[in-house]
Formats: C-alpha cells, structure tokens, sequence
C-alpha cells in the first residue's frame, strides 16, 4: 500500500489537549512498523502517556522494545520502541557524546547545574529535548551500538506551544549566537525544516479543536516547518440516513414505527424508553449536524485529512492496533 508521506522519517503528532494525540501517536507507529521497519515512538512532557497507552511500567530513559509493528502485505511486522525523554538526562548524554564528560556531566547533575541552566534559561530545556529527538533520527558513530530506526514518531506538546518548541534556532537566539550549540540547533533546524519532516495536527470535530488547528497550521507554515496531515480522531459512525437524521433534529421520527420494530425485537417498550431513545437520537443528530459542518473546514484547509472512529471499547492494545490499520488504509502510514 502506498503512502502520503514517502520521504518523512520524522513524524511529529500535535494537537489540542484532549483531543487524543498520544492515541494516534502510538497507532502511527504501529502502522509505520511493518514491512519489518523499526519505529522509535518518544515522547517529551513527561506524563508517561505512551506507558499507560501501552499499559506497560513507566519508561525510564532508555529506548524500550514496545510492541510488533502492524503486520502488512505478507511479510514479518517491524517493531516499535518507545523512549521517554528526560531534558536533563538528554544533557548528560550530550555532554557525554560531545564533550567525553562522563562523570564530570553526572557531577554537575548532582550540584543542580542541570536544573539551574534549564531554569533560567526555559529555551535550553526545549532544545535538549528536540536534540535528542534530532539524535534518534540522524544517529552517528558517536552513539556507538545505537539501533537504527526507520522512522521517529513523537507525541510532541500541544498545537499551541509546538511551532515553539519545533523552532530550536528562534529560543537560542538570545543565549548562543556562535559556537557549537548554535552550530548544533542551526544542524537541527535542516531536519525539522526538511521534507524528511512533517507534522501532523490532531482535532476533533469541534469548533475550538477544529479552530485551533487552522491556527497552529498558519504558525507552522509562518515558521517554516513542514505541516503534514490533520488526524481526525474519535469520528461517530456515520450510518444513519441524511432524512432520518434531519427527522430526529425536527423531534418527527414515527415514533410508533420505533416501537413496532423494537416489539419485533423481542424489547418490552414503555413511553419512558422510547421518550428516552428519541431524545438520544435527537442529540446524536445535533451532533452529527456539527461534525459535519467541522468537516468542511477540515477540508477547506487543504491539506491532506484522515479520520479515525470512536471505538466503543475505548482504546486498549486491540484498538491501537485497529486504528493502525486505519490510518494505513487512508495513506498516513
């Protein structure tokens, strides 16, 4: 099957808090994983959501064997890792990489250096976390042993801090206009700017989610960073007919049809059920009345769209697995 995105080997998901990026995060990378690709799937805030996604111990900071890639075209599933990056422990390593200061690095963690730097100068806490994301995907002799991946997903910060985060070169401007670490962010900056890199903005079909996306494409493009596709997640089955969910909007369903089919059905009915399933309709076509209207400003933004179902289960490893193949069916992966 083909892709949309053949040349990415950066695939940064954003999105709105709640709009379930870390969900989409993690099924990207088990779609990515087949064909025997490696995948490293990180994170940055901190909150351990791909552990508790995965329904696994919380991550240390160290690249841990996750799960088998989503199985494709007959050949051996690739396999997804999974790291937890940690700013001052992505310090350490660089010092250590970089500058060979093994122990005199975890000497300046123990006085709080690390903290300090990262405290006064917040910018710094950014570019280390982007730094290793940069280190995962160009890795190089200095990291001696490290496992090669094919692709690197993150589950980057929200839509409304990630132009920011994204843009290491602005957030040192003021602290490094020389040397090797602007050196380091100019370097990085090629990679997040390149078409190896596109970022992929999460919404629902929600005015402020759907609002929020508009915007956080307008930053990413004033940025220069490369905008991917829009995940649509949570979409409600779309199985009614446009008259009969005009019918529930206007309350006009035949209401003694609905009880004639569920007494077929073997349902004792009463007024207080039907009244009950007619206001659910009601609100299931207000509903979709919205989602619909979203949907044409997704569209309208250009760019390419994929949408994911609401599991009636919630999101486990089966359903991971299921909104995987979701997303390699429409082309993101």
């Amino acid at each position: 099957m083909s892709t949309d995105w053949p040349r990415v080997r950066l695939h940064v998901v954003t999105g709105k808090g709640g709009t379930g990026k870390t969900t989409v995060a993690a099924s990207l990378a088990l779609a990515l994983a087949s064909h025997g690709k490696h995948v490293l799937l990180c994170e940055v805030e901190g909150r351990q959501g791909i552990a508790r996604i995965f329904d696994v111990e919380p991550l240390p900071y160290e690249e841990r064997r996750l799960a088998t890639g989503l199985a494709a075209g007959g050949k051996s599933a690739g396999t997804v890792h999974a790291l937890s990056i940690d700013p001052e422990a992505a310090l350490l390593e660089y010092l250590a990489m970089y500058y060979k200061l093994g122990r005199a690095g975890r000497a300046l963690d123990r006085f709080g250096v690390v903290e300090f730097a990262t405290t006064i100068a917040p910018g710094v806490r950014d570019v280390l976390l982007t730094g290793k994301v940069f280190e995962a995907v160009q890795r190089n002799s200095r990291n001696k042993g490290a496992r090669q991946y094919d692709a690197v997903v993150l589950d980057a910060p929200p839509t409304g801090r990630i132009s920011q985060f994204l843009n290491v070169s602005d957030e040192l401007a003021g602290l490094a206009k020389v040397g090797p670490i602007k050196h380091q962010a100019d370097t990085m900056m090629t990679l997040f700017r390149s078409p190896r890199t596109a970022v992929h903005l999460v919404t629902l079909l929600e005015e402020m989610p759907v609002q929020e996306t508009a915007d956080g494409i307008e930053h990413l493009r004033e940025a220069g960073l490369p905008v991917g596709g829009v995940v649509v997640n949570l979409v409600r089955p779309r199985d009614l007919k446009v008259k009969d969910l005009a019918a529930a909007r206007k309350g006009a369903l035949d209401r003694g049809a609905i009880e004639a089919d569920l007494v077929t059905a073997g349902v004792d009915v009463d007024d207080a059920l039907l009244d009950g399933l007619l206001s659910e309709a009601r609100d299931h076509a207000e509903r979709r009345a919205l989602e619909d209207s979203q949907r044409k400003i997704v569209k309208a933004l250009g760019i390419p769209a994929y949408e994911l179902p609401r599991l009636a289960g919630g999101v486990d490893l089966g359903g991971l697995y299921e909104l995987a193949q979701a997303l390699r069916d429409q082309g993101l992966a």
